[in-house]
């Protein structure tokens, strides 16, 4: 089990416009692979980036970066609840990865106490209730040969009849994926080297490795206009980032004007 300072969590501002989320993980490794590591390294071996993103405007909201354990989840479901106001989305998203349902519940679930009967015996403990308003549901992929045969959905937290409206009500999805989540996984690889699958690559030092992702995830959010997030203004496409399609910012930083920005401001 890790500990809390064997991951790093990062988050960015607070995105008003946020109605969904998609969780997943991403594998890259630090200058060996697990299977090359001993047991007490803990500054080598498979280093995972969990991310929670904002399929709608495709902005990253919380990212951690550590090994892939119950800590590491908790801590990004708790930070993106945290980075939301405590909002309940319109649905969430992951892959079968069990930890999550238990982070959603940590996070959003609301302490119960059984009320007490009067009859002899201990009373029953206080335990914790997921919200109706909480709708999560995951994607399951069926693999033969290498490739993806069949996708199957289920609902974790919720019913169907909430799910629905849910897709319906979605800007950009027609059916329960993870699919932007994943899509980004793969832009990331492409403007991070060191994340790349089969390659010399890869990152040498633990604390390097966690400072290079959170720059690339989060200049990607202000810096990296998605051709799919643009308008057309005036009969012209006009490029977006995805912190414009959340409504965090009006224009597309530069890469010198997203590092000199002051991280805490002073009146």
């Amino acid at each position: 089990m890790d500990t809390p300072s064997d991951s790093t969590t990062t988050s960015w501002l607070f995105p008003p416009a946020t109605n969904e989320v998609q969780f997943d993980e991403k594998w890259a490794f630090v200058g060996k692979k697990q299977k090359h590591c001993a047991d007490d390294d803990r500054r080598h071996g498979d280093c995972w980036d969990h991310v929670a993103l904002d399929p709608e405007s495709r902005l990253v909201v919380s990212l951690v970066v550590g090994k892939r354990a119950e800590a590491a989840t908790h801590a990004l479901v708790a930070d993106f609840r945290r980075r939301t106001g405590g909002r309940v989305m319109r649905l969430v998203t992951s892959d079968e990865y069990p930890v999550y349902e238990a982070a959603i519940r940590v996070a959003y679930g609301q302490v119960a106490t059984p009320p007490r009967t009067g009859r002899p015996g201990r009373p029953r403990k206080p335990y914790t209730v997921v919200p109706p308003g909480v709708t999560y549901a995951t994607v399951h992929k069926e693999r033969e040969n290498g490739r993806v045969v069949r996708v199957g959905t289920r609902v974790v937290f919720g019913t169907w009849l909430a799910v629905t409206p849910a897709v319906v009500a979605s800007a950009v999805s027609r059916v329960v994926n993870t699919c932007f989540v994943e899509r980004h996984n793969g832009t990331d690889r492409n403007r991070c080297a060191r994340k790349v699958r089969k390659g010399y690559t890869f990152s040498k030092d633990w604390a390097v490795h966690r400072a290079a992702t959170a720059f690339s995830y989060f200049s990607y959010n202000f810096c990296w206009p998605v051709r799919t997030l643009r308008v057309k203004v005036d009969g012209r496409w006009e490029p977006r980032t995805p912190a414009m399609a959340a409504g965090l910012t009006d224009h597309i930083w530069t890469l010198t004007e997203w590092l000199t920005y002051p991280a805490v401001q002073r009146k």
